[in-house]
């Protein structure tokens, strides 16, 4: 799932290269992408693009006339820039706007799944807009002190992936910033102390801001359909700790899975699966 760091590079990408341009056409190919009917989508053709910003994991696409496309990745979406105008053939196309110039702007989604959104609102569409009303403050530049915000007894991996409680951060980058906390997973945030917390403060801020100077490096448009994520510790089960050449463990769920290194964050002990998390305090 696209993360804080692949939003925010194609939102400064993307967004520099179509200020200003005008929409000539939109359109939904994707049957259940448009979740939104009033206005309608063609509310925004013939009028120009003025930029894409970030919240959260979600695109907003700011139109003129007060109108705001928001847009959310899922699971399997991509926002991409292409020079040309989409093929029939494209069944990954979830929204098109076909721009003056002709180039194309496009939401699409890969896999079967088929739960990327977006909603055309007004701007009091997005002052009252649940999605984003219920976001927590944002994990980077400047995310606020997180001894009070992560006050529940709950794990730090569940905790940091709840975009009510911060936004941006999810299954990836999470593994990367423990890691670098030198946290486990499984620490409830209600047990943090002011030290470990301010460690992990820094870790936030820290790792997203490295997978963002890495992605400023070495991406251009358009927006290929993987990105090379710079991760050291996520899915890296198997290999060695970047830090201590400890092998890296994972507890594998039913959809994702969760890596960590024994010996700097779990005080060696080993899980295997979920029914020993636990012992991991």
């Amino acid at each position: 799932m696209p993360e804080l760091p692949e939003v925010e590079i194609t939102a400064r990408l993307i967004g520099a290269a179509v200020a200003d341009a005008r929409i000539e056409a939109a359109s939904a190919p994707g049957i259940n992408a448009l979740r939104s009917f009033d206005p309608p989508l063609s509310a925004i053709e013939g009028r120009r693009l003025l930029g894409v910003r970030r919240r959260g994991k979600l695109f907003v696409v700011e139109v003129d006339g007060g109108l705001s496309l928001l847009i959310h990745l899922m699971s399997a979406g991509r926002l991409q820039l292409f020079q040309t105008r989409a093929s029939r053939r494209d069944r990954a196309s979830r929204l098109l706007l076909a721009l003056s110039d002709g180039r194309e702007l496009r939401l699409r989604e890969f896999g079967t799944r088929q739960t990327a959104w977006v909603k055309l609102l007004t701007a009091g569409g997005m002052a009252a807009e649940e999605t984003l009303a219920t976001l927590g403050p944002e994990a980077w530049p400047d995310p606020p002190p997180l001894r009070p915000l992560l006050n529940e007894p709950r794990p730090l991996h569940s905790l940091l992936r709840d975009q009510r409680v911060i936004a941006g951060i999810g299954r990836s980058w999470v593994d990367e910033i423990l890691h670098a906390a030198r946290l486990s997973p499984f620490k409830r945030g209600s047990e943090l102390s002011q030290e470990e917390a301010g460690a992990l403060r820094d870790a936030v801020t820290g790792e997203l801001e490295r997978a963002i100077a890495h992605y400023e490096r070495s991406l251009a448009l358009p927006i290929p359909d993987k990105l090379p994520m710079p991760l050291r510790v996520h899915r890296r089960n198997g290999e060695p700790c970047p830090r201590c050449n400890t092998r890296l463990e994972a507890v594998f769920y039913e959809e994702h899975v969760m890596c960590y290194c024994p010996t700097c964050q779990t005080e060696g002990r080993q899980l295997k699966d979920r029914r020993l998390s636990r012992l991991l305090k």
